[in-house]
């Protein structure tokens, strides 16, 4: 059920002759059926009534309610509802509009206060979801996830589990999943819930005389000890007064008053900023968690991502928790035995978010005082200003190469692991069109920003100007990580397929590139692993690997894709089971086809059947399956040690069987346009851009570095027309070919091969 689909609703009051209907519970109707009612309603002014289904009910009876008897709900507002189990307390807090508000708002890292147990203990927010599993009718409720923090470790009932199900990650009992009307922000705020009637508590029950406090006077952070409590209000006897001397006494009103001590000025964990200039505070309002940013520190510079954001105790404006790439910070992400996020020890550092700044190191005009950054025009405009504009540029043509990609500070500026993503991006997109759908086609709202992303800010520059910046790279893996594919996309290194998949199937919903056809069915895929259950091939071909594999397999293909990925047989990262494999060309899969007439092998006519058995007799080829007419197949198959053969019928169109005019059969055939590979966990790609066998350029997003731990890296694309070289011997010659001793970066093509890119040369302007 979606929201896209349904409208929800909350009984405010029980309704008459209805028995089993009880206030407070949520129902729920298709929006269409809603709209026809709401037209009907128009002419027809008298009570209306609404077919609606009770949620979570087993029964699919609806029931007639008044319109005037519900309030409506957003999806969203019904997760937190669910929450709740009793449908009197769903009831109570629906009419707490603030604090449904404030949950809404409420977002991982948060440091919050949670009851338990009659406690009210710190944490902070690790996770927001459902943690029961249902049907796939019913919404599920939404949880909330917290880390306890502080004193209240080990006050909890879990570790971050729930019946077996791990969602994150903590101490022993020091997680809590808690329903929203148990969570408020620690720090006051307009977010903060409104506590209903019904259990309305003073502050003051969580403060004692005697307890240690942290109070606000004139927006600064002073502390001292309980005298007494006085309805709203603490009588404090202070630490310093007002004009800086000790001892006194204040009376503070209750929402000024934090239970326990924290400093003033922690300046051991958290570092002030220099005082402001003028007509700055708005200049980095984009900035975001996980945002690659870079503040001065005492004379010079540090670099970091930012983790954290928010307003800790003790602060009155908003602050960003770093992660530093050097040991230059004060803790593991701590402040003050609060975690507000996790890293090294020695990288974490806490500043003012308004003396963060993008690194400079991925801005074009900042490299210009290391003059070995070339300068780039300015003359890309913010994707959010161009969002509807989605120009085209064309992929760069064998002319354009040289001009266009060839050089030092070339291709997609690497950062932070992303290797893999920039050899992905720069191989599909920098000389081919065969997946520029993907840029052009409709999309759900909530994804076209990646859509923009990718096409705006990554392969129209690249096609135009020949180079990405690194940031860009950053945000489109900052909004992967954002949509919760995965928590470590912007820090971690991933497998291109794991990124390929995300993108074409859940974030662009791409039509299957791949669909295989085994036993009567049709399988659909992105990618095709190559597997080998023996291993008789010395030197093989990516032709002969991928007909190995389908015979092993059992596989055929549906039908001819427009683009075919293709990865090497590995055993992860490092084991290759070849030690060279030699890069086909062309593949041809007029064989591979489940359906469509074929030739026979031996005298060209058209092919009636197939021999599995026959497959790996080179007596015939060495590639390709075994298809032959009838008349070739019984001669073939006369022999003594090929007579227990089992040929099977192919599946040929009843126009060719029934046509007595011979026919021109055209072979299906895809050509190379890039190749993936990997040494040390470094992604590196080559592209065959053109028709001339010394038509190759290589791709390194992470060829050079300038500067060390406060540089950045240099991409780079050469020319490599020693390949060429190389693929015009023969096989012999390459068998006896060192890998150390090939010229230029050839080694690295035939050894270190992981991801083939195929595209079908008259589909792929078209799909």
């Amino acid at each position: 059920m979606t929201s896209t689909n349904y409208l929800y609703f909350i009984v405010k009051t029980k309704p008459q002759f209805q028995g089993l209907i009880n206030a407070g519970q949520i129902c729920y109707i298709k929006e269409s059926i809603y709209n026809k009612k709401q037209s009907v309603g128009e002419r027809s002014p008298s009570s209306a009534k609404l077919p609606v289904f009770l949620l979570g009910s087993i029964s699919n009876l609806d029931y007639d309610i008044e319109v005037s008897n519900m309030d409506k709900l957003s999806a969203q507002e019904v997760e937190l509802l669910q929450a709740l189990p009793e449908v009197e307390e769903r009831l109570t807090w629906f009419r707490e509009r603030e604090a449904l508000q404030t949950a809404l708002g409420l977002t991982l890292g948060t440091p919050v206060i949670v009851e338990e147990g009659g406690e009210k203990l710190r944490g902070i927010i690790r996770y927001i979801g459902p943690i029961t599993e249902t049907s796939l009718d019913l919404i599920s409720g939404k949880f909330f996830g917290i880390e306890l923090q502080g004193e209240d470790r080990g006050k909890g009932p879990t570790d971050g589990s729930y019946r077996s199900t791990t969602f994150f990650a903590c101490e022993k009992y020091s997680g809590i999943f808690a329903a929203f009307s148990k969570v408020r922000p620690v720090v006051p705020s307009s977010l903060s819930p409104s506590v209903p009637k019904h259990s309305a508590q003073t502050e003051a029950e969580g403060l004692n005389v005697g307890d240690r406090v942290t109070y606000f006077i004139d927006d600064k952070c002073r502390h001292g000890m309980v005298l007494y409590l006085q309805g709203d209000s603490v009588k404090i006897s202070t630490d310093k007064d007002e004009s800086g001397k000790r001892g006194g006494e204040v009376e503070v009103p209750l929402h000024e008053v934090v239970k326990g001590e924290v400093p003033a000025e922690p300046e051991s964990m958290v570092v002030d900023s220099p005082p402001e200039e003028p007509d700055t505070e708005d200049l980095y309002t984009d900035l975001s968690v996980n945002s690659v940013v870079e503040v001065t520190l005492g004379d010079r510079n540090s670099y970091g991502i930012i983790r954290w954001i928010g307003t800790p105790l003790g602060r009155q404006e908003i602050m960003a928790g770093l992660e530093l790439e050097e040991d230059k910070g004060v803790s593991d992400g701590t402040i003050f035995k609060e975690r507000f996020f996790s890293c090294p020890n020695k990288r974490a550092l806490f500043v003012k978010l308004q003396s963060c700044r993008p690194d400079s190191r991925f801005q074009s005009a900042s490299a210009d005082p290391c003059k070995k950054m070339p300068k780039l025009e300015e003359t890309e405009r913010e994707t959010e200003h161009s969002a509807g504009k989605m120009e085209t540029v064309p992929p760069i043509s064998t002319e354009q190469v040289k001009h266009i990609l060839i050089g030092r500070m070339k291709g997609i500026q690497g950062h932070c692991n992303s290797c893999y993503m920039d050899a992905a991006l720069f191989s599909l997109f920098s000389c081919s069109s065969v997946l520029d759908s993907m840029l052009f086609k409709s999309t759900e709202p909530q994804d076209a920003p990646i859509q923009r992303t990718l096409l705006q800010d990554i392969v129209n520059p690249l096609r135009s100007k020949g180079f990405v910046e690194g940031r860009h790279i950053m945000k489109l893996r900052q909004q992967l990580q954002k949509h919760g594919y995965s928590h470590s996309f912007t820090t971690d290194e991933k497998d291109p397929e794991e990124f390929l998949t995300v993108i074409m199937h859940h974030i662009l919903a791409l039509d299957p590139l791949l669909k295989l056809s085994t036993g009567g069915k049709v399988q659909e895929s992105y990618c095709y692993q190559i597997f080998l259950d023996q291993n008789r091939l010395l030197l093989p071909t990516v032709q002969q690997l991928l007909e190995h594999s389908f015979h092993t397999a059992a596989l055929k293909l549906a039908e001819a894709p427009s683009c075919l990925i293709l990865q090497m047989p590995r055993f992860g990262k490092k084991y290759k089971m070849f030690d060279k494999i030699i890069p086909s060309l062309e593949l041809d899969i007029t064989d591979l086809l489940c359906e469509g007439p074929q030739q026979c092998m031996l005298c060209g006519d058209l092919a009636k059947l197939e021999c599995s058995d026959c497959f790996k007799e080179s007596l015939f080829s060495h590639t390709g399956f075994k298809i032959f007419c009838g008349k070739c197949s019984t001669q073939v198959h006369s022999h003594p040690q090929r007579r227990s053969h089992q040929p099977t019928a192919l599946d040929i169109p009843k126009a060719y069987l029934a046509s007595s005019k011979p026919h021109t059969l055209i072979r299906d055939k895809l050509e190379l346009f890039a190749v993936l590979c990997i040494e040390t966990s470094h992604y590196v790609s080559f592209i065959k851009h053109g028709p001339n066998s010394n038509d190759w350029i290589f791709f390194d997003s992470m060829a050079d570095r300038q500067g060390e731990s406060d540089g950045f890296n240099i991409p780079e694309v050469h020319a490599c027309p020693e390949v060429g070289t190389y693929l015009e011997m023969s096989i012999a010659e390459l068998a006896n070919q060192v890998p150390r001793d090939m010229k230029g970066v050839a080694k690295r093509l035939f050894c270190d091969a992981y991801m083939y890119l195929y595209q079908s040369p008259s589909m792929c302007l078209y799909r």
